[in-house]
């Protein structure tokens, strides 16, 4: 493996599988956050500064059958000349010979982007002899695709033993490998976890591979609701995995067995339809009643939550405290995202992950307030539960 800061780029083309699956507008195919385009600029522009050429590749969307107009990456290209400030070149295809025509002799300082790469079936397959159509672009590989880090697929994982000697971490992928480095293994206390979104069953490996970390457990969104119901509530119409209710019963006792505070919503905004215009009220969140359901939580709730959260050094925030897309449901999830980054500011850790997290911080302006933003949900969750990921151990190796 070899070191990005330490690497001759010169008169060299660097192969980078970004991650650039970045959400659309389904209807006039603009991109709603370019999160993940921005993150990926520093790897680039290093290889760039340092006399070389780049050959960007990566997936978008879920095609089924080829090639499909909604999922081409042409769609994306001039949002990555305006974040890198150059003309990027499109390719078309990622094997056929109109892309080698373009990248074969490629001059220093010009970037190409592959044709969505899950328009070849061969790409999820981990297929070898694609992977091995996709290193004749490059001279070194460097894997800067946090988000797919945990998918053994052919440009993630099996492209790497193309390069033996010339394989790479960019900058992004090292930034989220410290992150997440730095909450599991920190002495620093204390460590808040925060975890929310619709499913407990989503989340119950990393909740019970935290509760050996942590200090505080904070339990917002739709899961918290199987919480309540397993501790004898009344829940209304809320979201309950009853499947689950046994195992809620032993994350409470395992927690409370190791000393850890485990903090579940008191009170809750309740409202009589899944809908913005339903009427509205707060209860006790284990009173709630026949035909209502939690959507939120309320301000005693926010009140104890944000005070463990102003009190930690290292804070891990995965999934939303309820449904933050609707106006009149994202007050716990906004509260809870300003004292995050308030604790930042005071000197603490804060590391955020899971798609709707990042979407909660973007959407109140607040992702630059934060320490890290992790960029991989799925990828990120592994991580944190110990898993092997592929792309990480490919260039390990």
């Amino acid at each position: 493996m070899a070191i990005i800061d330490k690497y001759n780029f010169s008169g060299k083309r660097a192969l980078i599988r970004v991650d650039f699956n970045v959400p659309m507008d389904k209807t006039t195919l603009t991109i709603t956050d370019n999160t993940r385009i921005k993150a990926a600029i520093p790897t680039i522009r290093k290889v760039l500064d340092a006399g070389g050429s780049v050959v960007l590749m990566s997936h978008m969307g879920r095609p089924k059958l080829g090639p499909e107009p909604k999922y081409s990456l042409e769609n994306i290209v001039s949002e990555i000349e305006k974040e890198l400030g150059q003309e990027v070149i499109f390719a078309g295809d990622s094997i056929g010979e109109s892309a080698y025509a373009i990248t074969e002799n490629l001059k220093p300082g010009k970037v190409v982007l592959l044709e969505n790469l899950r328009f070849y079936p061969q790409e999820k397959a981990g297929n070898k002899v694609f992977a091995d159509k996709l290193a004749q672009h490059g001279d070194v590989y460097i894997n800067d695709a946090f988000g797919t880090a945990h998918r053994a697929h052919a440009s993630t994982t099996v492209v790497a033993e193309c390069f033996p000697n010339d394989k790479m971490f960019g900058y992004l992928i090292e930034s989220e490998i410290v992150s997440v480095d730095k909450v599991l293994n920190s002495s620093e206390k204390p460590l808040t976890a925060i975890v929310g979104g619709a499913k407990v069953s989503s989340k119950i490996t990393i909740i019970n591979k935290l509760i050996d970390k942590v200090d505080n457990l904070i339990i917002g969104g739709g899961m918290a609701y199987t919480f309540a119901k397993a501790n004898g509530g009344k829940v209304g119409n809320s979201l309950v995995e009853d499947d689950f209710l046994e195992m809620a019963k032993a994350i409470m006792s395992n927690a409370k067995a190791k000393g850890v505070n485990l903090l579940i919503p008191i009170d809750t905004v309740i409202a009589d339809s899944f809908s913005n215009d339903a009427n509205i009220k707060s209860c006790s969140t284990d009173s709630i009643p026949n035909g209502w359901m939690g959507l939120d939580i309320a301000e005693e709730s926010i009140t104890k939550f944000k005070r463990a959260v102003l009190d930690s050094k290292l804070i891990l925030w995965n999934g939303p405290m309820g449904v933050f897309e609707m106006d009149n449901f994202q007050k716990g999830t906004k509260d809870i995202a300003i004292a995050v980054a308030e604790a930042t500011q005071n000197g603490a850790f804060s590391l955020i992950g899971g798609g709707d997290s990042v979407a909660a911080v973007n959407k109140f302006d607040l992702a630059d307030k934060v320490s890290h933003v992790s960029t991989g949900g799925g990828a990120m969750l592994e991580y944190l539960e110990g898993k092997t990921l592929p792309g990480i151990a490919a260039i390990l190796d």
